[in-house]
């Protein structure tokens, strides 16, 4: 069975003594993850934990922050 488009299953990873995981290389390779890098770590007590590149994550932030407003009508203001 083949995962959807863009979506992955990287394996298991364990925690080690101090907390620590490694990133398996194939996720390291596809989203171009670097020694380095900073990462964002995000939760959610019902879901689970999701790793952002930092950098993408402000991308994101700066594009939600400086989006022009759009009213309940579908007009931009």
């Amino acid at each position: 069975m083949a995962n959807p488009e863009g979506k992955h299953i990287f394996g298991v990873v364990k925690v080690g003594t101090k907390g620590q995981i490694v990133i398996p290389k194939d996720a390291r390779d596809i989203f171009d993850i670097k020694p380095g890098d900073s990462l964002l770590m995000l939760g959610d007590e019902k879901q689970g934990i999701a790793l952002v590149k930092q950098d993408a994550f402000f991308e994101f932030a700066d594009a939600i922050l400086n989006a022009k407003e759009i009213d309940d009508s579908g007009e931009k203001q």
